[in-house]
Parts: C-alpha cells; sequence; structure tokens
C-alpha cells in the first residue's frame, strides 16, 4: 500500500514538474527563439569558422589563427557584404522613388480618368479629402510608436543572435562535452556522431539557402534585362536577398521592381509583377523543394510540410527554420529507429 501511494505521489509530482517547466517555457518563448537561432547559426558556421581557423595562410608561426579572430573575419566578410550590397542598391532606388513621387499627381489623375470613364468612381478625389480620409493623428502616433517598437525589439534580438552565437562557436566544444556527459560512457560515441550529422545537415541548409538566393537574383536579372527594367542588377540583387527571408522576403523584392518599371509604363510594370509571380511559382513548388531535398537531405514532401507548419506557428520566422529543424528531427528520429532495430535483432539473436 505504502508502495503504490509512493508510485501515485511520484508520478503527480513528475507531472506537476512537467506543466511547470513547458509554462515556463512559454513564457520564455522569445528567449529560447532566439537561443535556437544563435545554435543554428553557431552549427552552420562552425565548418567555415573551422577552415579558416586551420588555414595555413593565416597561421601566425606555428600557431593557428585564433578561434575569436576566425569567426570575427566571418562576421566582418557578412558586414562588408551587406555594406556593399547597400552602396550598390539604395543610391539608384532613391534617384528612382524620386522620379516616381514626381509622377504621382500625374499617374493619380490618369487612374481617376479611368475609373470615371468605366463607371467605378464617380467623383475626383480631391487633396482635401483624401486627408480627412487619412487616419487620425492619435492612430498615426500609435502606428508609429508600434513600429519603432517592433523595429528596435528586431534590432534587439539580431544583436543578442549575433553575440551569443560568437559565444557559442567559441565555447562550442566544452558545450557539446558537458552535454555529452548527461549520456552513459557507451552512449558518448553514438551522441558525436548524431551531432555530426546534424552540423553536416545545418551546414547543407546554409548552402541551399545561397544556392536558391544565386538561382533567384541570376534568373531575375535575365528577366528583368529582357523587359527592359533599367538598374535591373540592383532589382536582382534585391531579389536574391529577398529570397533569403521566406514568405514576405521575394514579395517585398518585387516591390521595388514593379516601382521602377512603373516608372516607365504600366504595362511593363504589369508584365514585371507577373514575371515576379511565375518566378514565385516556380520557386516555391520545385525549386525550395529540390534544392533543399538535395543539400539537406530532406524529401520534398517532407521540405512543403515543414515550411507550412513553421509558417503557421512562427510566421516569417518559423518558414526560415522550419527545414533545418526538420532536418535535425530526422537525424534524431533515424538514429532512434536505427537503435530500435539494433535492438531488436540482438534479442532475435538472443532467442534463437
Amino acid at each position: 500500500m505504502a508502495s503504490s501511494t509512493s508510485t501515485v505521489a511520484r508520478a503527480i509530482a513528475l507531472t506537476v514538474l512537467a506543466v511547470i517547466i513547458v509554462w515556463a517555457a512559454y513564457q520564455a518563448r522569445q528567449a529560447l527563439l532566439l537561443v535556437y537561432v544563435s545554435v543554428l547559426l553557431a552549427i552552420g558556421f562552425r565548418p567555415l569558422v573551422r577552415a579558416i581557423e586551420h588555414q595555413r595562410l593565416f597561421r601566425v608561426g606555428t600557431r593557428r589563427l585564433p578561434r575569436w579572430v576566425a569567426i570575427l573575419l566571418v562576421y566582418l566578410a557578412i558586414v562588408a557584404t551587406l555594406i556593399f550590397v547597400g552602396l550598390l542598391v539604395i543610391p539608384p532606388l532613391i534617384q528612382q522613388a524620386q522620379d516616381l513621387w514626381a509622377g504621382l499627381p500625374g499617374w493619380l489623375d490618369r487612374g481617376q480618368t479611368l475609373l470615371l470613364d468605366r463607371g467605378l468612381l464617380n467623383h475626383r478625389i480631391t487633396l482635401e479629402e483624401a486627408v480627412r480620409a487619412a487616419p487620425g493623428p492619435g492612430n498615426a502616433v500609435g502606428r508609429v510608436a508600434t513600429a519603432f517598437t517592433t523595429v528596435l525589439g528586431a534590432l534587439f534580438g539580431l544583436v543578442t543572435v549575433l553575440i551569443l552565437t560568437f559565444y557559442l562557436l567559441i565555447d562550442g566544444d566544452n558545450l557539446f562535452a558537458a552535454f555529452a556527459r548527461l549520456f552513459p560512457p557507451g552512449e558518448r560515441a553514438r551522441v558525436a556522431g548524431v551531432s555530426t550529422k546534424i552540423s553536416e545537415k545545418v551546414s547543407a541548409w546554409l548552402n541551399g539557402q545561397l544556392i536558391l538566393a544565386g538561382t533567384i537574383g541570376s534568373t531575375a536579372a535575365i528577366g528583368l534585362y529582357l523587359l527592359g527594367v533599367p538598374y535591373f542588377y540592383v532589382l536582382a540583387l534585391l531579389a536574391a536577398i529577398g529570397e533569403l527571408v521566406p514568405m514576405i522576403g521575394p514579395i517585398l523584392s518585387a516591390v521595388p521592381a514593379v516601382l521602377v518599371a512603373l516608372t516607365i509604363s504600366p504595362q511593363l510594370a504589369l508584365f514585371v509583377l507577373v514575371f515576379f509571380v511565375v518566378q514565385q511559382q516556380f520557386e516555391n513548388h520545385l525549386l525550395v523543394p529540390r534544392v533543399m531535398s538535395r543539400q539537406v537531405g530532406v524529401s520534398a514532401v517532407v521540405v512543403i510540410t515543414a515550411l507550412l507548419i513553421g509558417g503557421a506557428l512562427l510566421g516569417i520566422l518559423g518558414a526560415l527554420l522550419a527545414v533545418p529543424s526538420a532536418a535535425i528531427v530526422q537525424v534524431v528520429v533515424q538514429e532512434l529507429l536505427d537503435e530500435r532495430d539494433r535492438l531488436g535483432e540482438r534479442a532475435h539473436h538472443i532467442q534463437a
């Protein structure tokens, strides 16, 4: 009787503990998400950092390059690339935006004339009416404050991820050794093997993202050039960068191209819009599944399913993390199934 009571009490205590842990994880979900992103980036950048660290070109005498210097070199390369892209993209976009703004009244007037001729508008909308229909000052201030808070939070999250990734790369070996000690000594070699497979999968995912960005950028450059859109190389570069951000990235990167084409003619803007729609359909249903399946080793069905689930759960960030997360789950599940098969074969041999 006492043993049964003790078992029930232990089960209740474990259930309460599990509920508390789940509740705490839910409350700290934003922080845990930043940690998870940092871990994925650390795993993905680890081969590159190790390659730089062991390069003979960077050695000082017989000593290899310190790891923190190798990490800083990777960070500096990323920052330099972003600065180069900004210098290349921003000036022509500003010029095109100014041209578009200057011609906007004429476009609006012609648009209202077209709507009036078709009977879709009963009178011209004056500037005074547009101002009255605009949101009030309170709403505008609230929206600006919300946007500012969102941007500030995103910048804080980005800085946190970069710093945490830096320290994870530096202390990665020690952290993994401490994690491996949670398992019995006989299982640590298997844990190390699983960790290596996961590292390869995440690194392959990063490579796949670069392949996708390069493919979209190249096809956008060719398409926009053939359509006669000015600054096609800059707009194609924006399309390549937008490809790195799932869901909303390709849409946002298409907007500048459509606006630039609109300064030439409405027909050209329509053709550019159709081009980007076709390109994104090709990217969503063929390119992403094929590339990720080949690079990461995850089937196209799993890739599409993971993207849908990740996007539904966490939006853009969820879609971005969906494929590497699916790859990690696949490695762990495969290892558990292999272990179950090994135990089954061993039990079969013993019975035989």
